[in-house]
């Protein structure tokens, strides 16, 4: 029987690209998943699907950046790992820096950055009361180097500054978890992804594969191994570490 056989995880943003397959990789190693997700209805057809396959999944309505939501849960579930995935902005994110309002700066930090402090916060009291937890924050490859502006240059697509100053500080704020944490039998890891192919343009995709090993941007799939292995008791004596996975983009 698979160790993670009867522990249940959650993963935040399961209805997304990468929360889905996520979730479903998770299930079929035999942890019980819940997505969460605030649109539970698209949530609800990733879980039934991955149920349909006989793995244990089920939806649930969370929102990181509402502690009563994520503590509701707590009540009834016994959690041991985390993913924090949900990639919560408001209408005006990823405008360009001489656009970028104060009010949208502060609002955009304190939903994303703000929602996974928030999770891990709340999630890490429910862990130390158990004797055990996970945490797995995703961050970027963004996170890690300043953006290579050139790849995005004939093409509609932008990079704000709000998505590189909180993954960069995604990546800090599993550190310092991770040492806050010590003692608790709590693992905090961070996993910063390359690009994910979404239907960019050719021309920013051969951009960006020029900068790669081989392959260039990634499907959700190329990161689950690392979530799979972060999750596992291979990676148990691992914690403040940042895994990046990106064929190569940030060397």
């Amino acid at each position: 029987m698979n160790i993670a056989k009867k522990k249940t995880a959650v993963v935040t943003g399961a209805a997304g690209r990468l929360g889905s397959v996520f979730a479903r990789t998770l299930a079929q190693d035999g942890w019980r998943v819940l997505l969460a997700d605030t649109n539970l209805e698209a949530a609800d057809k990733i879980a039934t699907a991955i149920r349909n396959d006989g793995f244990d999944a089920s939806a649930v309505t969370i929102d990181i950046t509402n502690k009563s939501s994520m503590q509701s849960i707590l009540k009834t579930e016994q959690i041991s790992l985390l993913v924090n995935n949900a990639y919560p902005r408001n209408k005006n994110f990823n405008r360009s820096f001489f656009d970028v309002e104060y009010a949208d700066l502060c609002e955009n930090l304190s939903l994303h950055l703000g929602g996974y402090f928030l999770a891990s916060q709340v999630f890490a009291e429910h862990f130390i009361a158990n004797g055990e937890g996970n945490i797995i924050n995703i961050s970027s490859i963004y996170g890690v180097i300043a953006p290579r502006f050139e790849i995005y240059e004939d093409t509609q697509l932008k990079l704000g500054p709000e998505y590189p100053l909180i993954k960069s500080a995604v990546v800090h704020m599993t550190k310092y978890l991770a040492q806050c944490l010590k003692g608790h039998n709590i693992r905090v890891n961070c996993v910063s992804p390359g690009g994910i192919l979404d239907g960019q343009p050719d021309s920013f995709v051969q951009a960006y594969t020029s900068y790669c090993n081989g392959k260039g941007m990634l499907n959700a799939n190329d990161i689950a191994g690392t979530i799979r292995f972060l999750a596992s008791d291979e990676s148990r004596f691992m914690t403040g570490q940042n895994l990046v996975v990106d064929d190569g983009f940030t060397l």
